[in-house]
């Protein structure tokens, strides 16, 4: 009789040296890319605080900051700010949607594995496709 019952299989946490080989489904590569925007808009505040200020405080201030996108700050050329830009639209867009997602998950109990796949691949797809067409804009 010990011969017919079958082995359980065994999970085991994953070593660091297996990540490269392990597929996430989408909804945990959503989890950990909205974790990681939100880091990014947090780490990136100030600049986000000084993006603001000049642009708003006056005109003058304000064609400066367009300037600084033209022919760069400092050290610091300007394709490279459009490029700082870029991460945070995506950064942005993507904890949005990821967010918007857990908000309809949490309020429709929609909490099955094929909703959950989906919705991943709705919010990967709309938070690339925004970040291209508003990058698009910034950089042309």
């Amino acid at each position: 009789m010990a011969d017919t019952l079958k082995e359980r299989p065994v999970f085991r946490n994953i070593h660091v040296s297996q990540i490269v080989a392990y597929r996430l489904p989408p909804a945990g590569i959503v989890s950990i890319l909205h974790r990681v925007s939100g880091v990014v808009m947090f780490l990136l505040m100030p600049f986000i605080i000084w993006m603001f200020d000049a642009s708003v405080t006056s005109e003058i201030s304000y064609s400066q900051f367009r300037a600084a996108f033209a022919a760069g700050v400092g050290f610091l050329p300007g394709w490279f700010l459009k490029l700082v830009v870029l991460g945070l639209i995506w950064a942005y867009l993507h904890h949005l949607i990821a967010g918007l997602r857990h908000l309809w998950m949490d309020a429709t109990h929609a909490v099955t594995k094929e909703f959950g796949h989906l919705s991943a691949i709705v919010t990967l797809a709309l938070s690339v496709a925004l970040t291209l067409a508003l990058g698009f804009k910034l950089f042309f």
